[in-house]
């Protein structure tokens, strides 16, 4: 039962304020007025009712432990994002708040160190560190540690649209031309003409179906079903870091089909010719095993990028010109969240609802023109042919 004890200490009043936890366990804590010690319990036990009570001594565990314990229990991440969540972990918050106590981490304390790394990261990367800390805060309100996260609600840096760039038709063609000639990687590798021509494919496959690296490098002869120009998206394979080569089901867990343009048909079935099922479309360099994005970009792909303008540019900008150019071509919403493999529409408008603003003035173009329609003559419209009564 909560209580209140004077006590007298070398001739000093201090008031005990004595509870229990709701698990029964036994907690006090001392204050130089009777008052403050009675608000303090009024507000134990108002905590308790409304099951928010978190227990102070749980509260002053360090975050370091804490992230290292949440971490255990990520077994459901794909390999590669526990292993960057691991990176971000060590990299950027371990060494500012591994020592600090959950219980002592203020909001603006984090606000701070948010406004910190903008100045030194680009807000893409600052959101997804917070991202993180944000997720390991969620396991402790949860677990009763805290009574609140504190990282959420937080101000983050806005991502400029021109963070992300998109590749026109011309400039994907001539990405694509240069990946095609013969380019010496180092003094003692030089691509063949089939692997320059298998380089030049992959370029206009991400472009035009969208498809993540990974599952381009996992695609199998099999999941391809030309005759319909589709491709069946159902894994992926990801080099991560000390663990080599991990397979898995595409990002999203969802298997789909994505459309192939009637152009690569025939390449692609050159391709593949005299292949097995069970082989892959695009195999690496110099092996049979799967092509990896370190590879393809060491072997040709950033030379031929540097050579058209763009020596920064990253294999996946690929699939983010897919989805600009789908859009430009007409491609609704849902269309495109198919063929990229999102888990919602809302995630497709969320990373590039921006592009269909150009689309705007055809919308008002098509109501406009409907708007016409509507208003014509009777005798401009066709005629309207009522269903005779039976007899």
């Amino acid at each position: 039962m909560a209580n209140i004890q004077k006590r007298v200490l070398k001739g000093k009043i201090s008031w005990r304020a004595r509870y229990r936890t709701p698990s029964g366990a036994e907690r006090s804590k001392s204050f130089d007025r009777k008052v403050d010690a009675e608000r303090f319990l009024t507000t134990i036990e108002s905590s308790k009712i409304m099951g928010c009570y978190v227990d102070p001594i749980q509260s002053k565990l360090a975050v370091g432990e804490w992230a290292e314990r949440w971490l255990t229990h990520q077994a459901h991440l794909k390999p590669s994002t526990y292993e960057r969540y691991t990176g971000i972990l060590r990299q950027h918050i371990l060494p500012k708040w591994e020592s600090a106590e959950l219980g002592k981490m203020a909001h603006s304390d984090i606000q701070s160190w948010v406004m910190a790394m903008s100045l030194r990261h680009s807000p893409a990367t600052v959101r997804k560190i917070h991202s993180v800390l944000a997720l390991v805060l969620d396991m402790s309100v949860k677990d009763g540690r805290l009574s609140k996260n504190v990282a959420r609600g937080v101000n983050l840096p806005r991502i400029d649209r021109e963070e992300r760039r998109y590749l026109t038709h011309a400039q994907v063609e001539a990405l694509a031309t240069k990946c095609g000639k013969p380019l010496v990687v180092s003094r003692h590798w030089r691509l063949s003409e089939r692997e320059n021509e298998t380089y030049r494919l992959i370029v206009l496959f991400l472009v035009y179906t969208g498809v993540r690296f990974g599952e381009m490098a996992a695609l199998r002869v099999g999941s391809l079903d030309l005759d319909r120009r589709r491709a069946r998206i159902v894994a992926s394979v990801t080099a991560v870091q000390g663990r080599g080569l991990v397979w898995g089901t595409p990002k999203t867990y969802e298997r789909r089909e994505v459309p192939i343009p009637a152009f690569l048909v025939t390449e692609l079935a050159q391709q593949v010719n005299r292949l097995s099922d069970d082989d892959l479309v695009f195999a690496g360099v110099r092996s049979a095993g799967p092509m990896r994005v370190a590879t393809f970009r060491r072997g040709g792909f950033n030379s031929a990028a540097k050579a058209i303008g763009i020596p920064d540019l990253h294999p996946h900008e690929l699939r983010h010109t897919a989805a600009s150019l789908a859009i430009a071509a007409g491609a609704d919403v849902k269309v495109v969240q198919q063929m990229l493999g999102h888990a919602s529409a809302a995630m497709t408008m969320d990373i590039y609802g921006h592009l269909f603003d150009d689309r705007l003035d055809e919308v008002a173009a098509a109501m406009d023109d409907a708007r016409t329609a509507s208003q014509r003559p009777e005798s401009e419209s066709p005629a309207l042919v009522l269903p005779q009564q039976g007899r």
